[in-house]
């Protein structure tokens, strides 16, 4: 479905990015790891393939236009293409939503919705001048975004707020690139057990509230998610553009809690 497609992933040292990376890599595609934490990043690049043969990691802020742009040369220098870009990065802030301050909202916006704009913007000014694959594509935009891009939690407001930008990003940019040869696609998981999940998981009340919500009753793993952005970036989805698929055990459309015993 991939093999040989060379992909680039931000937010790649943890979580869904690194599980993207992990998918990807063992479906046969060439993988560029981007992170802002270096030593992360480096681990989780060698973790996946020591040999540097098929993976390379970048460190890149994503917020900065002039690291992003940095990310693609090196990618490109090191591969000679980019097929398919998954613009993952994201930072979260808690904060009660009258005591929310700017500099925390700034910084949250910075890095989940200008900084899917500026990997977005930049991939397809790459990619528009590519020649096309074996099937017709010059590239694959893959934004991840969440099921509170559309439900609302107001402790995490700047996270809430981006994450619906980042819907109407995937739309715009989908079809502005639409008769161009690239597709642009969001990825909208709910509750998936990373990292952040396992804080939740281990307060019992928190977690059955969790579960109470979800209709299959269980956390998604990291990895079902990956295998969505797989089908995103092969052929398989050929006519798929500007959507943004939920990946949430059926919750976004639950109107009622489920019993969890």
């Amino acid at each position: 479905m991939i093999e040989n497609k060379v992909a680039i992933i931000t937010g790649a040292a943890g979580g869904i990015g690194y599980a993207c990376a992990k998918r990807f890599f063992e479906e046969g595609a060439k993988v560029i790891l981007s992170d802002i934490d270096k030593e992360r990043g480096w681990l989780a690049t060698q973790n996946l393939d020591d040999s540097g043969e098929k993976t390379h990691f970048v460190h890149c802020d994503v917020s900065k236009s002039q690291e992003v742009k940095s990310l693609f040369a090196e990618a490109n220098e090191k591969f000679g293409r980019v097929d398919v870009v998954i613009a993952n990065a994201g930072i979260v802030h808690v904060s009660d939503i009258l005591d929310l301050k700017e500099d925390a909202y700034d910084r949250v916006m910075s890095v989940n919705l200008k900084g899917v704009f500026l990997t977005g913007q930049i991939a397809a000014q790459h990619m528009i001048e590519q020649e096309p694959d074996e099937d017709g594509a010059r590239g694959i935009i893959i934004n991840m975004s969440s099921l509170n891009g559309v439900l609302a939690i107001p402790e995490i407001a700047p996270y809430v707020i981006a994450k619906g930008g980042v819907n109407q990003w995937t739309k715009c940019l989908g079809i502005a690139m639409a008769n161009k040869g690239i597709r642009v696609n969001g990825i909208g998981p709910g509750s998936i057990a990373t990292e952040l999940f396992h804080t939740i998981a281990d307060n019992p009340d928190k977690y059955r509230t969790v579960l109470s919500r979800t209709p299959m009753l269980r956390p998604g793993e990291p990895d079902e998610v990956a295998k969505v952005a797989v089908f995103l970036a092969s052929n398989y989805s050929s006519y798929i553009t500007g959507e943004t698929i939920y990946v949430d055990g059926g919750r976004m459309g639950l109107n009622y809690v489920v019993p969890v015993h």
